[in-house]
């Protein structure tokens, strides 16, 4: 009986700050109308700071659903309604309250409109995927392509899209990894443990590398013989290596627990080449062995063939869209094709920032190479949905009250993005505005959420930015579920003409 009354008294203290947590988490939920679309503006005037009235709402419960996908070849009828938060997602909504981070809303410009409804949408191939996940009729994963900078090559920010959206429509496992880290630090989640020498290039260096790049913006050479890299599996069932066909190069061989699957032999035709294998049932590690000097790995893809989200990080430090334009075009689309993703994501914005402001680049350079590269990836996977995520707010040192002032060219790289997206037929998520606009990094400087560089946040101040790119994407795939609402939301296509 004692025990029994002491297991009722501690069910009761447990159960009370989670029903606590999410009474004030529903406390936010009271809709708010879009914002207004951004303009450019030249020259620049300074932003007043961040108003507190709209707070960080992450995740968060949802009225009942409303409709069902606007698609007329939709087989199923899908009730859309946000998940519940998560813990983790609890945990950043207080964060982000203290912050003054903004209520998450993306701009999903109609692409088909109808009448006075919309039948489809930028976004609209990526909801039906998450349709036919909710579902259970889907046979195949969801591929998320996601391009960006320093922000994401560490595999930060993404990986709260990723686990986010694999909790509730299925874990589709890994997708594309690299021989090893780009530097002695930071997670392996993405690459394999590797040994002996490897020399990694990457298409952010100034000084260009002499071999040829592919979507990932990476390649390892291997410097002595018997370079390995090791994997650790998750049964996948299939797996590939993309490898480049380079002069004098020593041979590949893929080996599974220590018995070789598959073996590249270059010939010196100098093209990209895909060395696809099965790998055997219960099969706990995969190596990638350079038999020689001078082997070149352009990536890996271990997959698995069940339903579920694939988030594919393909960041490079330093980059912007001009410099993933140093691609050669004919890998990237072969690359991205074989991919087949159903969502293009672009995280960039930051580097042209302070590019236009070291007088490294012009605004014209800036809005050529998005747009280049926004239209070579959807050439190459024409069926995907496609968005655009501004740049962070962004700080510089100084002195008194200038003391981290806002960089210049933020409003003007912001109005590009924005433009050529809603020009592409593409979405577009102001995260700027979003975390809180002009004076925000300040204050996630103030948290301890910024690194001493002032530039890259860290730790929850990373995860609160991927977790408001992905409230922004289910709150608009809940949205997309009614036609008239949409219609009302989504921005005309022409309106980013209007404004250059």
């Amino acid at each position: 009986m004692i025990e029994a009354s002491r297991g009722r008294r501690w069910a009761v203290v447990l159960l009370v700050p989670s029903l606590l947590g999410a009474l004030l988490w529903v406390s936010w939920s009271a809709p708010v109308e879009p914002q207004a679309p951004r303009r450019a503006r030249a020259p620049r005037t300074s932003r007043p700071a961040a108003s507190p009235d709209k707070p960080l709402r992450l995740a968060q419960a949802a009225p009942a659903a409303q409709a069902t996908p606007p698609s007329s070849d939709a087989a199923l009828t899908v009730s859309r309604v946000l998940p519940p938060p998560s813990p983790r997602a609890l945990k950043l909504y207080q964060i982000g309250k203290k912050l003054g981070v903004r209520e998450p809303r993306l701009e999903d410009p109609c692409v088909a409109p109808s009448g006075t409804t919309c039948s489809r949408t930028a976004l609209s191939p990526f909801f039906e995927s998450l349709d036919a996940l909710s579902s259970r009729g889907a046979s195949s994963p969801a591929v998320i392509s996601a391009f960006g900078n320093s922000l994401i090559a560490g595999d930060r920010i993404v990986d709260i899209i990723r686990e986010e959206l694999g909790a509730n429509f299925g874990d589709g496992g890994r997708g594309v990894l690299t021989m090893d880290r780009l530097g002695p630090y930071g997670p392996r989640v993405r690459t394999g443990f590797a040994r002996g020498g490897w020399e990694p290039r990457t298409l952010g260096e100034l000084k260009l590398a002499e071999l040829p790049f592919g979507i990932t913006g990476i390649y390892h050479r291997s410097t002595t013989a018997r370079a390995s890299s090791r994997f650790a599996l998750e049964n996948e069932p299939h797996g590939t290596l993309w490898w480049l066909d380079v002069p004098r190069a020593g041979q590949l061989s893929v080996h599974a627990d220590g018995k070789e699957l598959a073996r590249a032999e270059p010939q010196g035709s100098g093209q990209a080449q895909a060395l696809a294998f099965d790998i055997p049932e219960g099969t706990r590690h995969l190596e990638v062995i350079a038999e020689g000097r001078g082997a070149v790995v352009l990536g890996l893809v271990l997959q698995h063939q069940r339903p579920g989200i694939v988030l594919d990080t393909l960041g490079v430090p330093s980059a912007d869209a001009n410099l993933f334009l140093r691609a050669r075009e004919d890998i990237f689309r072969t690359q991205l094709a074989e991919r087949s993703p159903r969502l293009l994501l672009f995280i960039l914005g930051g580097n042209e920032a302070k590019r236009l402001e070291w007088g490294r680049s012009n605004l014209a350079e800036v809005e050529e190479g998005l747009r280049s590269l926004v239209r070579r990836s959807r050439a190459a996977a024409p069926g995907s949905a496609c968005l655009v995520v501004g740049p962070i707010d962004a700080v510089r040192g100084g002195n008194g009250a200038n003391k981290l002032a806002q960089r210049p060219y933020l409003d003007e790289v912001i109005s590009i993005e924005r433009q050529i997206a809603l020009s592409e037929g593409c979405a577009f998520f102001d995260i700027f505005s979003a975390m809180g606009g002009s004076g925000s990094l300040a204050r996630f400087v103030q948290a301890g959420l910024v690194h001493e560089d002032l530039v890259h946040p860290r730790s929850h101040g990373l995860d609160i930015l991927g977790q408001l790119i992905t409230d922004a994407l289910l709150r608009s795939w809940v949205d997309a579920g009614d036609p008239r609402r949409q219609a009302a939301l989504a921005p005309p296509l022409q309106a980013a003409e209007e404004t250059r």
